[in-house]
């Protein structure tokens, strides 16, 4: 086909209202047609991110979105990434790599060069593909925010790109929210607002057509469409250890074959998007937790990554979920550590980098020891583990390191194994269908379980079909004409 041109900035009447999930429904929408489009947020804040290619670090949802416009990921397309380490200050990345802190008193006024690598990255991106639809951040309402935002209206103005606001009916007053949003910008920002799209939407919609065109009316701008509650499909999380739409279907299972997995809910928890293809499994049922009975209760116990490990560590132990972990740990029941968890398991933590804590004890359920070095490690390692090949990534400042040779002690992907203590830095190894049900299956069996990994679709296939799944609710209940006409006319 012809290529057409533009730019769309999707908004949100909040968080979590669904504006990644539209901008990947979008995303993928319009590479079926063969357009090279590209997504792209200007600054992000999530401990959920991945390693491009070329080594550089951006958002999960922003990666999740190339795969849905089918183009390489690249540090461009979320230039700023904001990973939270405390509640006051964020470890920020610029175009991939490690930049520095930022207070919480700077989030207000942003960084002049932060703003400046966002502006530069867009207008690269829109310069080198057809179409790129842009993610905003919260709310462009933020009123107060206003002044140093370049994720919102922002760029809407650097790029003059036309804005198309997405609220979350199933939270209810989205309506009042819409007329909301719009009322309290600005002139020259509600100029560039043009266009409404409701989202997770049950029922008639022939019962939400009154609200709407009083919506319009009083708005002067277009509903483009309101799409249905789409069950089982769900985007990478970017903020929140939830495990996410993946629900296990197959047929009944036998008493006692079912697996339970307990994934403890640190407060820094990072790259928690690990646990989703575990969920995946029939037959396997994960809950996030921060309750020790549960942790002990489980069938197997996960300790995902943390941005802040010797802090999370701390906090397992006041929380009494430690002594749960030791106590599986004796008992010969399945523990397993992901990068900050791997790490919480060595003999000893030292920290002068990411905490600033210094030597703090490890559980010392692994003979290794962990120290934390200035420069981040970032990587997409391959490797295999009992004749099954995995590919996946690396993001971590803590290097572990083995302290002494042992016989009771198996190599694990980069990290070990030592009775029924698992660990390993590597992100992203559980999408890995084979290994991670012959994992799931070597972990029953130490648990006492009668599970039977399943032989069904897997992981990346199922996220495909979620992403085109997206898409067609695209075509089926957006005006899809009209955002034509503003993606080219601007």
């Amino acid at each position: 086909m012809t290529a057409r041109q533009g730019a769309l900035l999707v908004a949100g009447t909040t968080s979590d209202a669904g504006k990644s999930l539209v901008t990947t429904a979008l995303c993928r929408w319009l590479a079926r047609q063969g357009v090279a489009v590209a997504p792209f947020k200007s600054q992000n804040m999530s401990n959920n991110s991945m390693v491009c290619a070329d080594g550089g670090e951006i958002g999960r949802a922003q990666w999740l979105q190339a795969v849905a416009a089918q183009v390489e990921p690249e540090v461009a397309m979320n230039p700023v990434l904001l990973k939270p380490g405390g509640d006051r200050r964020s470890h920020v990345v610029l175009m991939g790599r490690s930049y520095g802190e930022l207070e919480a008193g700077e989030f207000a006024t942003g960084r002049r060069v932060l703003a400046e690598a966002a502006y530069a990255a867009f207008d690269d991106l829109r310069s080198r593909f057809d179409v790129v639809v842009a993610e905003g951040a919260g709310s462009p309402a933020e009123v107060n925010l206003r002044a140093g935002d370049y994720v919102n209206m922002g760029l809407a103005q650097h790029g003059r790109l036309p804005v198309v606001v997405v609220g979350d009916i199933d939270r209810g007053g989205v309506l009042a929210a819409m007329y909301g949003t719009l009322a309290l910008l600005d002139e020259a920002d509600q100029s560039l607002v043009m266009g409404w799209v409701v989202n997770k939407f049950r029922g008639d919609v022939e019962l939400l057509r009154p609200g709407l065109r009083t919506l319009e009316e009083r708005t002067d701008r277009p509903v483009l469409g309101v799409l249905p509650w789409l069950d089982g499909v769900w985007i990478d999380s970017e903020d929140a250890l939830a495990v996410a739409g993946w629900r296990g279907q197959g047929p009944p299972r036998a008493l006692g074959s079912t697996l339970r997995v307990a994934v403890v809910r640190f407060p820094r928890v990072s790259n928690a998007t690990d646990v989703d293809a575990l969920a995946l499994e029939p037959g396997v049922v994960v809950e996030v937790t921060a309750d020790p009975d549960v942790v002990a209760a489980s069938d197997i116990a996960v300790l995902p990554g943390s941005r802040a490990t010797a802090t999370d560590l701390a906090w397992l132990r006041e929380r009494g979920l430690a002594d749960a972990v030791l106590a599986r740990a004796r008992a010969g029941r399945p523990v397993l550590g992901i990068c900050g968890g791997y790490q919480m398991l060595a003999k000893a933590i030292e920290d002068d980098v990411e905490s600033g804590v210094g030597r703090v004890p490890g559980l010392d359920l692994l003979p290794t020891a962990v120290r934390f070095e200035p420069d981040k490690v970032l990587a997409r390692p391959t490797g295999s583990w009992r004749g099954h090949e995995v590919s996946a990534y690396e993001i971590h400042h803590g290097i572990t390191h083995r302290l002494a040779a042992a016989d009771d002690v198996e190599p694990f992907l980069d990290g070990w194994r030592r009775g029924a203590v698992w660990g390993t830095t590597w992100h992203g190894a559980f999408e890995n269908d084979a290994f991670r049900r012959a994992w799931l299956a070597a972990a029953a069996e130490q648990a006492g379980v009668g599970y039977v990994p399943s032989c069904g679709p897997g992981f990346l296939a199922r996220r495909e079909q979620m992403i085109d799944a997206l898409a067609d609710a695209v075509e089926e209940h957006l005006d899809t004409a009209a955002i034509w006409r503003l993606i080219e006319g601007g």
